[in-house]
């Protein structure tokens, strides 16, 4: 394969999909062919379990910790099947809305499940697939909720935890980018969208060039 993977990872409200958008936009205008996608939700299968995922409610109950983990590689692996590897063989660039790094800090750090073991499923379900960037929007949890209140709307499963959960999910972020900094960029979130969009563009050109 000789395409771009690359990855958007941050708490919910935190920008991803605008910086996703605006990325694609830059590279299209490059020339390049961009495939926009996200987890989970990406192909018909993962939209189901999307749909049951964050908006089941009362039609599914408790999800235990480790189903909620189950299901997330279940759809990563149909999505790198489908979408995925597909795309990075005919050299298109990936630019998706999170990815294994979200199953880690989600259930590993929020759900409190082993870290190594959330990663060994992650990994089987993506056949040792990952991003040569990721790039984590770093924002903290109550700048985060104000986001969300502020765009309106019902809360999804996981953007109703309480702010325990969010606050652990964005250390496991930041953990996992201090364990692998080559592969990370690191954004603050709270900065102006177009300046966020500037520094991604900086890493993403290195790539480029590859």
């Amino acid at each position: 394969m000789s395409g771009i993977f690359i990855t958007l990872e941050g708490g919910d409200g935190a920008g991803k999909s605008t910086q996703a958008e605006l990325l694609g936009q830059w590279l299209e205008q490059r020339g390049l062919e961009v495939v926009r996608t996200r987890e989970p939700g990406g192909t018909l299968l993962g939209a189901e379990l999307r749909r049951v995922l964050l908006h089941g409610g009362d039609e599914i109950g408790d999800v235990d910790p480790r189903a909620e983990a189950l299901l997330y590689a279940a759809d990563r692996a149909q999505h790198v099947a489908k979408i995925v590897r597909p795309a990075l063989e005919r050299d298109a660039v990936v630019v998706q809305d999170r990815y294994i790094d979200s199953s880690l800090a989600y259930q590993g750090a929020g759900r409190v499940l082993d870290v190594d073991e959330v990663r060994r499923i992650s990994e089987w379900a993506a056949d040792g697939l990952w991003p040569h960037l990721t790039i984590l929007l770093d924002l903290d949890p109550a700048a985060s909720a104000e986001r969300r209140r502020a765009r309106g709307g019902t809360a999804d499963r996981l953007e109703s935890e309480a702010v325990e959960f969010h606050t652990a999910v964005r250390d496991g972020f930041r953990a996992l980018a201090k364990l692998d900094s080559e592969r990370y960029l690191i954004v603050d979130a709270s900065l102006p969208i177009d300046e966020i969009q500037t520094r991604i563009i900086a890493r993403v050109s290195g790539l480029l060039t590859r």
